[in-house]
């Protein structure tokens, strides 16, 4: 079957979407697991969340402000029907032969939960921050330097994303003291931050792969019409 440019704009967002929802739905499921780096403990969470924020760079540059704010509140939707499920999941009791008990199963996803909270606070904040700085930085420097802005907006939201993630979800609570906090929020940005360089190359053969499959001429048409309507905006 031959795909009509609508169509295959239509799969770009649908896979773009893909990736964004089920990495922040797995950081997460998982984000309860501690794990040691060195002398800095971090959330396990920490591994899906640069393929987020990989995602959140490829939908402003195809699909604008408009994409990544629209994938961004489905994905807390979804996440809060996550809490939510998790949450009544916990207050159903197990038989007595289930293969998971109560208590595993609450230690587990009831551990998750404050990082439930303090991710969507913190995954909203710095989407938001992502979306503006990315369009600054692309107002300014035009098609080219793609890096640019896509490392500019990714500095500052992860920033926001990790500190507040690991605020609500360690201080909070009473896992760790101030001073951990600071250790350990410096070190989860300073990681996230050296994967999101590694990942520049994947932002340009993501780009050029997706600029394949439009087609060059639909593909610039795409990205040019995307940013006459930033700018209008």
């Amino acid at each position: 079957m031959i795909l009509n440019f609508e169509s295959r704009k239509n799969i770009v967002f649908l896979v773009l979407a893909g990736f964004f929802i089920t990495n922040a739905l797995v950081a997460e499921m998982i984000g309860g697991k501690l794990i040691q780096i060195g002398p800095f403990t971090q959330s396990i969470g920490i591994l899906p969340w640069p393929i987020v924020f990989l995602a959140t760079d490829l939908t402003n540059e195809y699909f604008g402000k408009k994409g990544v704010k629209t994938i961004t509140f489905i994905t807390v939707g979804l996440i809060s029907y996550t809490f939510l499920l998790l949450w009544l999941g916990m207050q159903i009791p197990a038989v007595g032969f289930s293969p998971i008990s109560n208590e595993a199963f609450n230690m587990v996803f009831g551990t998750g939960m404050y990082m439930i909270v303090g991710s969507v606070i913190a995954f909203l904040v710095s989407q938001l921050m992502d979306v503006f700085v990315f369009w600054v930085i692309r107002n300014r420097t035009g098609k080219g330097f793609i890096w640019m802005r896509a490392t500019g907006s990714t500095v500052v939201a992860q920033f926001f994303d990790t500190f507040i993630v690991q605020f609500v979800a360690f201080v909070i609570p009473g896992v760790w003291t101030w001073s951990e906090f600071a250790k350990n929020a410096s070190f989860g940005y300073v990681f996230k931050l050296g994967v999101a360089l590694l990942l520049i190359p994947m932002i340009y053969l993501t780009h050029f792969l997706i600029d394949k499959y439009l087609g060059k001429e639909e593909s610039e048409k795409l990205q040019i019409q995307t940013s006459e309507k930033e700018l209008g905006d």
